[in-house]
């Protein structure tokens, strides 16, 4: 892979609540090499998208730097970051509520054209609105029709070409096929694997299914209560994961052929609240493996091959 087109250092975002401060993302460090695609899976609750969120400055982080393309971000004033959001932008969860559906199409995509002051005047803009659907897989006669006269795969189509509109280097996808059919997932997925490929797009993928991020992507972050837990490529986490966390997500995963068995991981109790989680690893309330140094320390990253990390004390004994 490449050199780091993003890097993430040391970045926390926590919010203030009745019940005190919650620590959404923690301290978190990774990588993301130009042109790849990241994938970033965990548990409902991990913070993934807060996460995501957090790299794109939608919501501020609160410690931490993010380097984009050599520039950090978090130095940048309102003005200055307007400029940076052409090359950096998001696709929804939903694709029926990220549509206002009071706007025809031809409204929803001209209006990050005309933010952005891209197209001379509304005919020219028109000319790349149709472009756009017709790369995305849509037609020019979808140009005048609202929201609610497409399927939820064509609504997410419509959310990917407006990501598009501005031409940016770098996309996060908030879990942008769960809530489509498993047949539209697939469309989707290669759409957004050709995308990158055509444009050059580097791009973080936020996702609950295992399955979708082994098949779309390079690299692999898995996160848990906020932090990650294991950190490599697509092959060294499915093949050698080396965190019991990464073992369990996997093992609960369903394997197509119902010929093929796997051995379940099966963690005990749930995921620990965010307003106390646990002492030293997060994970030792859930680990098979916890001894009592687990409670005492945060876990460091351990290199288990090249550029595949696990952050765990008892790294040793479970690989």
């Amino acid at each position: 892979m490449s050199e780091a087109f993003i890097s993430v250092k040391n970045l926390s975002k926590g919010f203030t609540t009745s019940k005190g401060v919650v620590q959404a993302v923690r301290d978190v460090s990774f990588d993301i090499p130009r042109g790849s695609i990241t994938g970033l899976v965990g548990e409902s609750g991990s913070g993934k998208t807060t996460l995501g969120r957090a790299m794109l400055r939608l919501i501020e982080p609160s410690a931490g730097s993010i380097s984009f393309d050599g520039i950090d971000l978090l130095d940048l004033d309102e003005r200055q970051m307007r400029k940076m959001r052409k090359r950096m932008q998001i696709i929804f969860q939903d694709p029926y509520s990220s549509l206002n559906p009071r706007m025809r199409v031809l409204e929803i995509l001209s209006e990050a054209l005309i933010a952005h002051d891209i197209g001379a005047n509304s005919t020219e803009r028109k000319a790349i609105c149709i472009s756009l659907l017709e790369e995305v897989g849509l037609a020019a006669e979808h140009i005048n029709r609202f929201p609610h006269e497409f399927s939820g795969g064509q609504r997410q189509r419509i959310g990917i070409a407006r990501a598009l509109a501005v031409e940016p280097d770098f996309l996060v996808a908030d879990e942008s096929v769960s809530a489509l059919d498993v047949s539209v997932q697939a469309q989707i997925l290669n759409l957004l694997r050709d995308l990158c490929t055509k444009r050059n797009l580097t791009m973080l993928f936020i996702a609950h299914d295992l399955s979708v991020v082994e098949y779309l992507c390079d690299q692999i972050i898995v996160l848990y209560l906020g932090r990650p837990v294991e950190i490599g490529s697509a092959e060294q986490v499915y093949q050698r994961s080396a965190h019991p966390y990464t073992q369990a997500l996997l093992s609960a995963a369903p394997i197509p052929d119902p010929s093929k068995k796997r051995s379940r991981v099966v963690l005990k109790g749930d995921i620990p609240s965010p307003y106390n989680p646990p002492s030293g690893c997060a994970f030792r309330s859930r680990c098979q493996y916890a001894i009592a140094d687990c409670g005492t320390e945060l876990p460091v990253a351990v290199e288990v091959a090249n550029r595949h990390f696990s952050f765990c004390k008892r790294t040793e004994i479970i690989i």
